[in-house]
């Protein structure tokens, strides 16, 4: 019974991601661990052979504290990306990240935005993980890329393209 449940393509996915979470903010509406897991998981490209990834949930003081002392930025923003290794597979080392979410800032968008608050921090995640494997959105190109991927891993979870206005 062993063999089978370790050969289980659900058992391998879940063994390439380590997560751990904490929770810094006062936001009464936040996305559960399943929901954080699913997304991490689906936004990890197929070339990283194990991730651990920390991710913590912080109010707007600490999200502009911590986005004025890494990204010279003097506000809070929905989300920060530090990654160990910038994104490159390193000598079969895994992928190691934190990802900062500002609860506040993303409940405010959404609000802004009209979108649903777990479909907002389903995007802010996989847009996350795909920064700590080396993508960005610096250039229009690189910004495609980057978009054109983060529509299609939200379509796979059955979220809708988070770009959609601004395609328009």
């Amino acid at each position: 019974m062993k063999q089978a449940k370790r050969n289980n393509p659900l058992t391998r996915l879940a063994a390439r991601l380590q997560l751990t979470l904490e929770d810094r903010s006062q936001a009464q509406q936040l996305p559960d661990a399943k929901l954080i897991r699913r997304c991490c998981q689906a936004a990890l490209q197929a070339d990283v052979q194990q991730a651990q990834v920390s991710i913590l949930l912080v109010g707007s003081e600490e999200g502009r504290s911590l986005n004025h002392t890494y990204r010279g930025k003097d506000y809070a923003t929905n989300v920060l990306s530090f990654a160990l290794n910038e994104g490159e597979n390193i000598a079969d080392l895994p992928l190691f990240g934190d990802l900062v979410l500002c609860t506040e800032v993303v409940e405010k968008e959404a609000a802004e935005q009209g979108i649903d608050l777990m479909a907002h921090y389903a995007h802010l995640l996989v847009h996350g993980m795909l920064h700590l494997q080396g993508y960005d959105h610096e250039d229009d190109e690189e910004a495609e890329i980057m978009e054109t991927l983060e529509t299609v891993i939200l379509a796979k979870l059955g979220y809708p393209d988070p770009y959609l206005e601004e395609k328009r």
